[in-house]
């Protein structure tokens, strides 16, 4: 069976790396491993959704889908100190990373937890919900968390979507706007998408 990052337990053999970078302004302290994604950096998609998404003035927790070692959703917690940020990815090894980098880093306002896609997602009424989604898992995949997440959003809540337009922004864009109806194109960059998607 071949091994991908949303494996559940890569088989990858362990080559723990750290490294430091600066998010929204703030340092942050990353181990990373093979097995993840994007273990040697933040990928560039990942960071224009960081650096792009801004809070809403709704209450309610932020969840992160795939939140591999936590760039995401530890950017977001940091940066918005009164919100809880959940974080959840099907691969163990991440989780355990993630982990390991919110304590390192100081980071308390974050609840951490296997789940695949959405299925060990218990709470509701989130008022933002971010993903950098796993492109190579199909697109019926992703199409069936979209409708998920729009179940688990408050009124008012948005899903934040970094994607590229070569693997699949224009078609994400009309499934976010047939389920959302509202869907806006925040920032493109580099064939890279931001879409938010308002529940209204």
């Amino acid at each position: 069976m071949s091994q991908h990052y949303y494996s559940k337990n890569p088989q990858t053999t362990s080559n723990p790396q750290e490294w430091t970078n600066t998010l929204r302004g703030e340092k942050f302290h990353f181990q990373t491993d093979s097995g993840v994604f994007s273990k040697g950096d933040i990928d560039f998609g990942s960071r224009l959704l960081i650096e792009t998404y801004e809070d809403s003035s709704i209450d309610g927790p932020v969840l992160d889908v795939g939140c591999g070692y936590g760039p995401i959703g530890m950017a977001i917690a940091k940066a918005f100190p009164q919100k809880e940020v959940h974080m959840v990815d099907v691969n163990m090894r991440a989780i355990e990373l993630a982990k390991k980098n919110a304590e390192k880093n100081g980071i308390q306002n974050v609840k951490i937890y296997e789940s695949d896609g959405l299925s060990a997602v218990e709470e509701n009424g989130f008022s933002a919900i971010l993903t950098n989604p796993p492109i190579r898992a199909g697109k019926e995949t992703i199409f069936r968390f979209y409708e998920g997440a729009y179940d688990k959003l408050k009124h008012g809540g948005s899903l934040w979507v970094v994607i590229q337009k070569k693997q699949g922004a224009p078609s994400t864009q009309e499934k976010l706007t047939e389920l959302f109806r509202d869907c806006q194109v925040i920032d493109k960059k580099k064939g890279y998408f931001i879409f938010e998607a308002r529940k209204v």
